[in-house]
């Protein structure tokens, strides 16, 4: 199959480099266009533009920052609309809001292309491994096609419903995760100052109901006191402001997501914002 992956960063990088792995036919472009190296050494061709990657392609997958770039990407100067070919499925793994999505849908449609949100979760190690979880919303038909694609770099793919509802289903996942962080550094923060053996607490938490990718991936984080990159905390905070702004569409007050999301701006605000989300914990230990 035809690929072409625009936006390489931590994400999009990997993911094209399984894409290729399974020996899909990729072209690949990123604004920093070093990033297009190391995937080109793989065997991918490198283009100059997203539209320039566009021509060809059965299947274009994007994985950018925010709503603004991806509009970009997708409908600026040199953009996806201007080359994508009739029947191609556009498939964006960034996570943006579920209305981006749907206005994003309706003007590739004037193309004769098909899009499919598949926000993504799992961190940069399920990237780095290939086993992401991918939220789908798009028609069944186009889910259908892309999975091929899809299932390079996942262990789990599922629709959700039609397109904008991947997005919101990836804003359940941000919710949680607000949550199981807050948790997490609060409870570790208490475990250390009451002077627990903390290696022994979390073998102990891993075999009762506290038990959570969190607990397993990002503890030592809490413990050390720092935090390498895993996933950004301002992008985190990216999400969960899209998550309420879609709550309050809704009619929904989210009380605790509203509070970590209040602990998060003080921290990008400080300057943690490129740190792991777990650096949420400074938060707790001030």
């Amino acid at each position: 199959m035809r690929v072409a992956v625009v936006g390489l960063g931590t994400m999009g990088g990997a993911m094209a480099r399984h894409v290729i792995g399974r020996g899909h036919q990729v072209t690949v472009h990123n604004r920093t266009r070093e990033r297009e190296e190391p995937l080109a050494a793989l065997g991918a061709t490198r283009a100059a533009s997203p539209g320039e990657a566009t021509i060809g392609a059965d299947v274009v997958l994007t994985c950018v920052s925010d709503g603004p770039d991806l509009e970009s990407v997708v409908l600026g100067d040199g953009g996806i609309a201007e080359t994508v070919q009739h029947g191609a499925v556009v498939v964006d793994c960034s996570t943006v809001s579920p209305t981006v999505e749907r206005t994003l849908a309706a003007a590739l449609a004037a193309h004769g292309a098909l899009l499919v949100d598949a926000p993504v979760s799992g961190g940069s190690e399920g990237a780095q491994r290939g086993t992401l979880t991918v939220f789908c919303g798009g028609s069944v038909e186009a889910v259908a096609r892309v999975t091929p694609v899809l299932e390079c770099f996942s262990q789990s793919i599922t629709r959700m419903g039609d397109v904008g509802s991947g997005q919101a289903a990836k804003a359940v996942n941000q919710i949680f995760l607000a949550g199981a962080y807050a948790g997490l550094a609060e409870a570790l923060v208490y475990g250390q100052e009451a002077g627990l053996p903390m290696d022994d607490l979390v073998l102990a938490l891993q075999g009762g109901a506290a038990d959570s990718w969190v607990i397993r991936n990002r503890s030592a984080n809490v413990i050390n006191d720092t935090y390498p990159l895993g996933f950004r905390l301002w992008m985190h905070l990216k999400d969960i402001r899209i998550a309420l702004a879609e709550a309050d569409g809704l009619g929904l007050d989210l009380p605790a997501t509203r509070l970590v999301a209040e602990l998060e701006e003080r921290l990008v605000a400080a300057g943690y914002g490129n740190e792991d989300v777990s650096a949420l914990a400074r938060a707790i230990r001030r």
